[in-house]
């Protein structure tokens, strides 16, 4: 389902508010400071540097501190101001804030994981923390003692991890492409059920816990809405980039969602359409249109006396086409096309404009995004990228 023509940015774009420079390797994640005008980064260069914006209107670090090993990643609770940081060693620290986040004190530190660790949640009402690591294993821990609760044994090493406090739930995304549900009780969990529909590796998921719908991008270039509440197994596609997908979240006020990958784009998705699937690929040793043979059809080759087709795929129908029958291309938002695929002459002769009519915006960032961080109290988005620069936009134009 490759991209072939990348659709036209729409008039509304982000605004770029500030640029955070300085540190020495790729910022591997970072959060904006709630209430605060301040940025927590933990990157490969080992440090994790709290950001404060001083009168001038540049960011400068109130904390810098150096820890053993490259870090991985990082979860921040705001009303709690525990920092929570995996490093490449496999252990995660955690940290508490003082109030004027000028400080930061070591609560704990417990090997995790055996090697990196690859995601870190923390869960305030269950005191959890959730973690998977590039050893395949997801695992939990007691925030309050330190003590490993549990784990489970994943099919690859994860990069995507999910939780709903209301269910007890854990989504898990992994490099096989493959997401896998647990249920977790204080001390064990039980598989639920496990996804699989990308064809490259699981890189990053979002939950919405109000319409209950699991998000996963991949490095496929696609985002896959997974229906969990509506219990009807309905998975909607979403094509956007054309590079991995890195990192997701999700404007629960305006049901959008945000969408960045490598190839620098910012993609907002009204989510508040009624979506479609797209249809499965059909099977067939001929054109479903003109009957044609397929190159591997060697009795009708044979028996007509011609030369074989290339089979493709009519991205609306789903039927098998020879290159002829599908000549034309055309987007299908509502399927989640926004770039133009192939599609038979006849549905294209059938979608309307309105059909046409985008159901996301596309904006570039100039850089190569590794996550993403949303504060919808403000409307601000945080990136960070390969280029060891943190971007800092308002997406009120956008995300309203």
């Amino acid at each position: 389902m490759a991209a072939e023509t990348q659709p036209k940015a729409l008039t509304r774009k982000p605004l770029l508010l500030n640029k955070v420079e300085g540190s020495q390797e790729v910022v591997n994640m970072a959060a904006i400071v709630p209430k605060e005008d301040g940025v927590i980064s933990v990157s490969e260069d080992r440090t994790v540097r709290v950001w404060l914006k001083r009168d001038s209107g540049q960011y400068w670090p109130s904390i810098y501190h150096a820890m053993p090993s490259p870090c991985s990643c990082m979860s921040f609770n705001p009303e709690t101001r525990r920092l929570s940081i995996g490093l490449d060693n496999g252990t995660i620290s955690e940290f508490i804030l003082s109030e004027d986040y000028n400080k930061m004190t070591l609560v704990k530190s417990y090997q995790a994981h055996q090697s990196r660790v690859i995601m870190i949640l923390f869960v305030l009402e269950m005191e959890w923390v959730l973690s998977t690591g590039q050893d395949k294993h997801f695992t939990w821990h007691c925030s309050e003692s330190g003590q490993r609760l549990g784990g489970y044994r994943t099919s690859a090493g994860a990069c995507g991890l999910q939780f709903d406090v209301e269910t007890r739930h854990v989504f898990v995304g992994d490099h096989s492409g493959q997401v896998t549900i647990l249920k977790l009780e204080q001390e064990s969990c039980s598989l639920v059920t496990t996804f699989k529909g990308h064809t490259g590796g699981v890189t990053a998921l979002c939950w919405d816990p109000i319409q209950r719908v699991l998000f996963s991008g991949s490095s496929d270039h696609s985002i896959i809405m997974w229906d969990i509440g509506g219990r009807k197994g309905t998975a909607i596609e979403l094509q956007g980039h054309n590079d991995k997908v890195q990192s997701l979240s999700y404007a629960h006020h305006t049901r959008q969602l945000i969408s960045c990958g490598a190839d620098g784009g910012i993609v907002v998705w009204n989510m508040d359409v009624e979506r479609q699937e797209t249809p499965e690929w059909l099977d067939s040793d001929s054109c479903q249109k003109c009957d044609q043979p397929f190159f591997w059809n060697f009795k009708q080759m044979w028996d007509s006396k011609k030369i074989g087709l290339r089979q493709h795929h009519c991205r609306k129908c789903g039927k098998a086409v020879c290159g002829k029958c599908s000549s034309k291309r055309s987007s299908i938002p509502l399927m989640g096309f926004e770039f133009e695929v192939r599609v038979c002459d006849s549905c294209h002769e059938s979608i309307t404009d309105e059909e046409r009519a985008p159901t996301a915006t596309f904006h570039d960032s100039k850089h190569n995004i590794v996550h993403v961080h949303f504060d919808a109290t403000r409307g601000w988005l945080l990136t960070s990228g390969t280029d060891k620069v943190i971007k800092l936009w308002d997406m009120t134009p956008v995300v309203s």
